[in-house]
């Protein structure tokens, strides 16, 4: 066990750095997104490129820190049923949504996503609009961050059988913060 909670611990630092670095692009949509505005307004004039790069880097920010959200477990959830559940029950419905739910699904667009990504690569795809951008560097960043998603959940069913084998202490008996298996070697 000890090995895969390192592997755990590595995971979780790759989507913390990841996640860390990409919140920086939401200040660039800010200034992006103002200056643009500001050019409409003032000039009668806009961009289509300005433009895709607002929409480019918003997806990136969506795509690349879903596995850093899952990481701080700020995902939505609906605790309504679950919330009254024992903490074990909790864990396993978690283990079990991980394996039969977030698993297939990560693993089904990523596996379609490769083919679109690299046919708009080597065909250098670019957008229809005029003045618009390639389309390639954003269609990869869809099975990347996936690819995050993906490991970060394996991360997270690590730490909740750690949690139920009594490796590493729950720290959602406590609240809800997220638990990173760094924590856990620590304890």
């Amino acid at each position: 066990m000890k090995s895969l909670l390192s592997l755990s611990a590595l995971i979780d630092g790759v989507n913390e750095r990841v996640g860390r670095t990409v919140q920086w692009l939401i200040l660039l949509m800010v200034i992006i997104s103002s200056g643009n505005a500001v050019v409409r307004y003032i000039f009668s004039t806009s961009s289509n490129a300005w433009l895709e790069v607002q929409w480019y880097l918003f997806s990136t920010v969506f795509l690349l820190c879903a596995g850093y959200t899952l990481l701080r477990n700020e995902h939505i959830r609906i605790d309504v049923v679950c919330g009254r559940l024992s903490r074990s029950k909790q864990i396993w419905i978690d283990i079990l949504g991980t394996v039969f739910f977030l698993f297939p699904m990560v693993i089904t667009i990523m596996w379609l996503s490769w083919p679109m990504f690299m046919k708009s690569f080597l065909q250098g795809e670019m957008s229809g609009d005029a003045g618009g951008l390639l389309r390639w560097p954003i269609k990869l960043a869809i099975p990347v961050g996936f690819l995050l998603l993906l490991i970060q959940g394996v991360s997270e069913l690590i730490k909740k059988i750690a949690i139920l084998t009594g490796h590493i202490p729950d720290p959602g008996e406590h609240g809800h913060h997220h638990h990173t298996a760094a924590d856990g070697e620590a304890a």
